[in-house]
């Protein structure tokens, strides 16, 4: 390899590093849209909305919400992954999004490679609430209850694969209980079936489910979290109603397709935490029994780094499939 060939490289590679610096200074310069790879009014779409709402204010650009539903949140997640990494892009993933690499091998995007990791923003514990008309009380009689009719008994989700789904798998091989599955595609119509009573039992985020109990229209069993959480009022954890260390729960965080410059994708880390960390953001999230985070791309990487390595152990030990 001769010197000036060496120059050569050295001087593209400092016009490239300067047209990204530049491209860094000079954003944002128009909208940004936060791709949410689920229906409008679930959990991920919430914390978009939140998040992005202040940090728009911060940043001086509109950040238009994009929902995109569909393949357990791939259709979504494969738009921010194939998009320019200019900046302009970002998305919003749930724990789905750790479990997905485990479920379909056919995914079209790597769920590491194709991807910066920008900012985990918050987790959320799970609760499980029962039909009314379900004649178990508290975890022990549910328990109780499912042993004796194994298979009768079913469960929903908001869908295969999600932390709800995965959450109650880990229950039923816990505690030696057989459920049947009845997915949804997302939380509000397995909430409103679970209500109604053709569903038993279902987990989910703290929010919608508490105010069907608050209403008298659901029973809640226990929360799967170390502590009581306070918008859950007095409903106790599951080590309290009898299952000890069982705790689970699901999070969001933003992504931008791999190869966004690191200046930007520092920023928006550093806005998205200043968002989380406002007193009036913080109380609707507490009041939804949601924990904002506000991590920096490498915390959020190698949170999401041993995610997928949690939840494929569950979901390989259930033997769960895309297509039941």
């Amino acid at each position: 390899m001769t010197k000036s060939f060496v120059r050569a490289l050295g001087a593209i590679a400092i016009t490239l590093a300067a047209g990204t610096s530049a491209q860094a200074q000079n954003w944002p310069n128009k909208p940004i849209r936060m791709i949410v790879p689920y229906t409008a009014g679930g959990y991920t779409d919430l914390m978009a909305r939140l998040v992005s709402e202040k940090m728009a204010t911060a940043l001086g650009q509109t950040i238009v919400i994009e929902n995109k539903p569909g393949a357990n949140a791939a259709i979504g997640t494969d738009a921010v992954a194939k998009a320019a990494p200019d900046g302009y892009t970002f998305g919003t993933v749930i724990a789905a999004h750790s479990v997905n690499p485990t479920l379909n091998p056919k995914l079209p995007y790597d769920a590491m490679k194709d991807f910066t990791y920008v900012s985990l923003t918050s987790v959320a514990p799970l609760i499980l609430i029962a039909t009314p008309s379900l004649p178990a009380k508290d975890m022990k009689e549910f328990i109780a209850l499912a042993k004796s009719k194994p298979g009768q008994l079913n469960f929903a989700s908001s869908g295969i694969g999600s932390a709800a789904h995965l959450t109650m798998e880990m229950l039923k091989s816990r505690e030696g209980i057989n459920l049947q599955h009845i997915p949804y595609k997302g939380t509000a119509g397995a909430l409103q079936d679970t209500v109604g009573g053709q569903i038993n039992v279902m987990f989910d985020v703290i929010g919608p489910l508490m105010s069907q109990v608050k209403s008298g229209n659901a029973r809640a069993l226990a929360v799967a979290a170390k502590e009581r959480v306070a918008a859950a009022g007095d409903v106790p954890t599951m080590t309290e109603a009898g299952v000890p260390d069982f705790v689970s729960g699901t999070w969001s965080g933003i992504i931008a397709p791999a190869g966004t410059p690191k200046e930007i994708v520092d920023r928006v880390a550093a806005e998205a935490k200043k968002a989380l960390a406002d007193p009036e953001l913080k109380k609707k999230l507490d009041d939804q029994g949601i924990v904002p985070m506000g991590t920096s791309p490498d915390e959020f990487k190698t949170f999401v780094t041993g995610e997928i390595a949690r939840w494929k152990k569950v979901a390989t030990d259930a033997n769960i499939k895309l297509e039941q």
